[in-house]
């Protein structure tokens, strides 16, 4: 008979939360089926019940961490905010959770980092999500006259550059100590009063080796 689809999913939270449990308590992510199983107090063949695969599970925890982060890209793209102000929120709001989270416990955020690093194909499909939204605030900022000059790829691309150290975790978790929602601001507002295609005497001239 099979089980109801609640029991399902309440199975699948409490491994999760194992799951998060393990990593947090031992700072690493070298976890094993069998190990998680014998945690939960079940056999390997009862675990897979609740996912089919190792990689399902890894992509459960990724998506339990992701989620807020998902919140807020969603919640500050469909702001009336103006654009400027909608791009700083887009990253400082993110920032502030994530450091929050490292401020708590700087090893399980490191342990976050190598999981997403080790599943980075399991994970991508977050990063593609938060460059979907930010073409969003990329293309209302042209329609003001920003960027101009610039496709949205190109813009997307010099703006992911720029602000790298706030969303990259690995690149974040480095730097977190220097970081700043003050230093944020001044780097989106740079980004706003300066990018576009237009030569202003940065490029290499005549007389001068182009690196």
């Amino acid at each position: 008979m099979a089980r109801p689809q609640t029991d399902i999913e309440g199975g699948r939270e409490a491994l999760i939360d194992l799951v998060i449990e393990l990593i947090e308590e031992r700072g690493s992510t070298n976890l094993t089926v069998t190990e998680l199983a014998a945690r939960a107090k079940m056999s390997p063949a009862s675990l897979y019940r609740y996912f089919e695969s190792k990689e399902t599970l890894i992509e459960a925890v990724a998506e339990r961490w992701f989620q807020p982060k998902v919140a807020i890209m969603e919640e500050v793209t469909a702001s009336d905010l103006n654009p400027r102000r909608k791009m700083f929120e887009f990253f400082a709001r993110r920032f502030a959770l994530m450091k929050a989270e490292w401020d708590r416990d700087p090893v399980a955020f490191s342990s976050y980092v190598e999981l997403g690093k080790e599943n980075y194909e399991l994970v991508r499909s977050y990063v593609d999500l938060g460059d979907h939204y930010l073409a969003e605030i990329i293309g209302e900022a042209m329609a003001e006259g920003h960027f101009a000059g610039l496709s949205i790829d190109e813009a997307l691309s010099l703006v992911n550059q720029m602000v790298n150290v706030y969303v990259n975790i690995g690149a974040m978790e480095q730097m977190m100590h220097r970081l700043t929602t003050d230093k944020l601001a001044m780097i989106v507002d740079a980004m706003f009063d300066g990018l576009s295609a237009t030569d202003r005497g940065a490029k290499a001239v005549k007389g001068l080796r182009a690196a």
